[in-house]
């Protein structure tokens, strides 16, 4: 039932010729921004453009026909740079297409055990947080290509790649800079015009146009794509990227492959499968927002799962839901799923066709447009604004995975963050938690003088218990009742219950009487035993213990002394 979800519900929508052609130009109009975003991603990871195009086009297909979102564009994202780029360089391209497929089993996995949920209990701060971070490294990276810069060694670390490239300046090259920062210009400037045609395609042609012009009559050469990147595909050889279809390829087949390969991979393939999965879903989610629909989560982690499983036989690398894309598919007109698949056929139709004119892009234009899909996932002005009014708590899990993001990397980060925000989530709630004795003037229930009352409010967890029970002390010498009014304890756990213990220990000299218990609460106490303690009763509603405690007072103000709890005070 996971399988097909999205294009059923578009079926029982209602689909027309009209929603057909919809769907057709909003294809098109996201291909046409997926082509120089999938090669430049690629890029970013270390492998060659074509694998980023073969990602689109693969993945892109098999997400929109299984998924669970009517309206996601699947296809390489900036957010996987940062874990993909190590990857690939101690592992190389095989090890990465390895980790994509591993990854596509684990999301697999989670779509078919129902886990779509889960997303929801990440915090938003560390969304934020690692998210913000991954786009400033993200635009870091790109500087090498903005500026032509010749760095030694291949740093992994982001302290160690900052060194890198700040010795690398002297190096630049200001052909490759211009071209980069017209890439940047154009785009701001065409965003702003709100004009159909994306900023991103024509910031590419602007850059390209300004490239290939400075190397006809400029004094300095400004490095293209065809020039830095070249293929192998059987006999076949050429620059840039190949105008064939995606081959079949098997990610094991590398001579250094072992199980121990993939024991090491492991780690990696989890992480790409929880970012893809928050991505996806968020994704989804934001679509939901823009349309008024529903996705279904587990059936977009079960094509997102398959989408990542069959993608690396065909040269493809990572894949998710990409928010940008999805924005541009909604505002197109998009209907249906038939929108997507529709950009991946498109975007093959374009590499077998315009490949040779592709390997005319600028690396800096390409670098550009990255540093600006970069800011805009970082979402800067809603980062500073969220630190200047969110709780002091959630500024601190913010920094926190922004700093460790770029610093270490988001594995740590969401770790850390995920611990943090636990933490001190634990900490607000048990502030909630309160025991308090009510004044006897203040007694709203009116049990009489003799009876002390204390009010308990919260959920009764490991984090409160000890400091809430400690209220509870021996009474005054004229008191002849104690009452615990657990009409506002929602749950208790076996920490909680040991700390009560001990409370009512304190006051074992007093009949006890417990008000209002959930049936659920009422239901651990008796399995831990302390509901058979002699002095003890329980009573559903106020009402009922006070006309019991006034059917029994007259009895017990004749005694001279306390009188015995299952003689007076036990309920019948």
């Amino acid at each position: 039932m996971l399988l097909f979800h999205a294009l059923k519900q578009a079926w029982r929508k209602g689909y027309s010729f009209s929603t057909l052609r919809a769907d057709i130009v909003a294809g098109i109009t996201v291909g046409v921004v997926a082509i120089p975003l999938g090669m430049a991603l690629a890029i970013a990871v270390g492998v060659p453009p074509q694998h980023g195009l073969y990602t689109v086009v693969v993945a892109g297909l098999l997400a929109a026909l299984f998924g669970g979102s009517r309206f996601n564009i699947t296809g390489p994202t900036a957010a996987f740079v940062v874990i993909l780029l190590p990857i690939t360089q101690q592992y190389g391209l095989s090890g990465l297409m390895l980790a994509t497929l591993m990854s596509g089993v684990i999301l697999l996995l989670m779509g078919l055990l129902r886990l779509g949920q889960l997303v929801a209990y990440v915090p938003y701060p560390v969304t934020t947080g690692f998210t913000a971070g991954i786009g400033l490294v993200i635009a870091f990276l790109q500087l090498k290509d903005l500026f032509g810069l010749t760095v030694e060694g291949s740093p992994v670390h982001f302290p160690e790649k900052v060194m890198a490239y700040t010795s690398a300046m002297p190096s630049i090259n200001y052909a490759d800079a211009m071209v980069g920062f017209g890439t940047i210009a154009t785009f701001i400037l065409w965003a702003k015009l709100k004009n159909r045609i994306p900023p991103h395609v024509v910031a590419l042609a602007i850059g390209t146009v300004l490239a290939l012009l400075m190397n006809q009559w400029g004094a300095s050469h400004v490095g293209l794509l065809g020039e830095k990147f070249h293929y192998q595909i059987g006999d076949l050889i050429g620059q840039g990227i190949p105008q064939v279809l995606p081959q079949l390829v098997m990610p094991w087949q590398d001579p250094q492959f072992s199980w121990g390969l993939v024991v090491e991979l492991l780690p990696a393939a989890f992480t790409i499968a929880m970012l893809g999965c928050i991505e996806s879903l968020l994704c989804a989610v934001v679509a939901d927002g823009m349309t008024g629909t529903k996705h279904n989560p587990n059936a977009e982690l079960v094509g997102q799962g398959l989408a990542n499983m069959v993608v690396p036989f065909f040269g493809g690398i990572p894949a998710t839901a990409a928010i940008a894309r999805t924005a541009t598919n909604i505002r197109a007109g998009g209907f249906s799923p038939v929108s997507a698949i529709t950009h991946a056929l498109f975007v093959l139709a374009a590499m077998i066709v315009l490949a040779p004119m592709l390997s005319f892009i600028p690396m800096s234009a390409l670098a550009g447009l990255l540093i600006m899909v970069a800011w805009n996932m970082s979402e800067a002005p809603h980062f500073v604004h969220t630190l200047k009014v969110a709780p002091r708590r959630d500024v601190a899990v913010l920094l926190t995975c922004f700093t460790l993001t770029v610093v270490f990397d988001m594995v740590v980060a969401v770790a850390v963050g995920l611990v943090l925000a636990g933490v001190l989530f634990i900490q607000r709630i048990a502030t909630l938690t309160s025991v308090t004795v009510v004044n006897r003037e203040h007694q709203h229930q009116n049990f009489g003088d003799d009876v002390v009352v204390y009010d308990i409010n919260g959920p009764l967890f490991f984090a409160a218990s000890e400091k809430a029970f400690n209220v509870i002390d021996h009474s005054q010498v004229d008191t002849r009742a104690v009452v615990l009014d657990f009409s506002d304890v929602t749950t208790i756990d076996i920490t909680a219950i040991h700390a009560f213990e001990s409370a009512l220990e304190r006051i074992r000299q007093y009949p006890v009487y417990l008000l209002g218990v959930a049936t659920h609460v009422e239901k651990k106490l008796a399995t831990a035993g302390v509901l058979m303690a002699d002095n003890i009763a329980l009573y559903p509603s106020p009402q009922s213990l006070r006309e019991h405690l006034a059917i029994n007072r007259h009895n017990v103000l004749s005694q001279e002394s306390t009188p015995s709890a299952v003689s007076l005070y036990t309920a019948s």
